[in-house]
């Protein structure tokens, strides 16, 4: 159906409840609401403006969804990004020390949830969250960008690039898929998706 996009988490007048405002690029917006009017864990949702691609939806979240949101936030966890699928939804959430996250982590799977911790980053490396590119990976994508590489016609060939780096064809052919797997993972596919394959 899509794949559905948290785009904020904003208090309500009420201190235990979260609103979430979901962004949702589906062309099947019809299959959507109604499914929205059928799930258990959405509770109230209200559209707050469309365009031909994509909705704007403020929700109220109960059951497992408002409970795993509320655990997070209960350990000092900011969620900065969130993307669902059928079954399962995938959170990007900022914490304020690694303490705070091994205790939202085991209080997760005590209460039944699984939750797998796929990446962490330090503070020093928040440039690169959103991508989840690390600083080598990073570079090596500007650089190319820079040299022409991704041109139509290429200004450079793999070879020529890998000389401009100072590394080996295969060096640079491995480093340039792997980002190039990373930023596909990161902004175009949904774990859910992924992992039914």
């Amino acid at each position: 159906m899509g794949k559905r996009e948290i785009e904020a988490l904003a208090p309500t007048d009420d201190p235990d409840r979260i609103t979430p405002y979901v962004w949702v690029r589906t062309d099947e917006f019809d299959a959507l609401e109604a499914a929205f009017e059928d799930d258990p864990t959405v509770e109230e949702v209200t559209k707050l403006s469309e365009t031909d691609e994509e909705r704007s939806y403020r929700m109220t979240w109960t059951g497992p969804i408002d409970s795993i949101v509320q655990l997070l936030t209960e350990y000092h966890g900011t969620i900065t990004h969130a993307t669902g699928s059928d079954d399962r939804w995938d959170f990007r959430a900022v914490f304020p020390d690694h303490d705070s996250l091994s205790q939202a982590h085991d209080s997760a799977k005590e209460a039944g949830f699984r939750f797998d911790v796929r990446a962490i980053y330090g503070a020093e490396d928040t440039r690169h969250i959103q991508h989840g590119l690390t600083e080598k990976q990073r570079d090596t994508m500007v650089a190319a960008f820079e040299s022409g590489y991704f041109k139509v016609p290429r200004n450079v060939t793999m070879t020529e690039f890998a000389e401009q780096q100072d590394l080996s064809h295969q060096a640079i052919s491995e480093q340039l898929r792997r980002a190039t797997d990373k930023l596909v993972e990161s902004t175009l596919v949904s774990h859910g998706d992924e992992d039914s394959e």
